[in-house]
């Protein structure tokens, strides 16, 4: 019912930056945050950083202060603005919707995920 659209990862070195960006699309009524998460090899999923529909941002403590996390709400979309980016921010990158209302008459608690996009950081 919701289609998680990412775009933006590839290959970068140290210190440099990328843009990441998802698109929602499908039949809901609304979505209330969206956010990117991260998986290295052999590691657990992790936050990013999400974003709610009333702008409130959560970062995950690796990247405060280097990542920036922004989303319009009108067209569905989140952008993950990376730089000074390090070889241990490697990892397939996740585009989530949470807290997601796909009927008027059903709460606000269906969640969704992207098929991931590859970020690789050189030394």
């Amino acid at each position: 019912q919701v289609q998680l659209e990412e775009s933006g990862g590839g290959l970068v070195q140290a210190g440099g930056s990328l843009t990441l960006s998802c698109a929602a699309s499908g039949r809901f009524v609304s979505i209330n945050v969206m956010g990117w998460y991260r998986q290295a090899p052999g590691k657990q999923r992790e936050l990013v950083a999400k974003v709610t529909s009333g702008g409130s941002t959560t970062y995950g403590d690796s990247v405060k202060g280097r990542f920036t996390i922004s989303g319009d709400n009108v067209k569905n979309r989140v952008n993950l603005q990376m730089n000074s980016l390090k070889p241990e921010d490697t990892a397939v990158y996740y585009c989530n919707a949470d807290q997601v209302r796909v009927r008027t008459y059903l709460p606000a608690n269906s969640a969704y995920w992207g098929q991931g996009t590859q970020v690789t950081v050189s030394s």
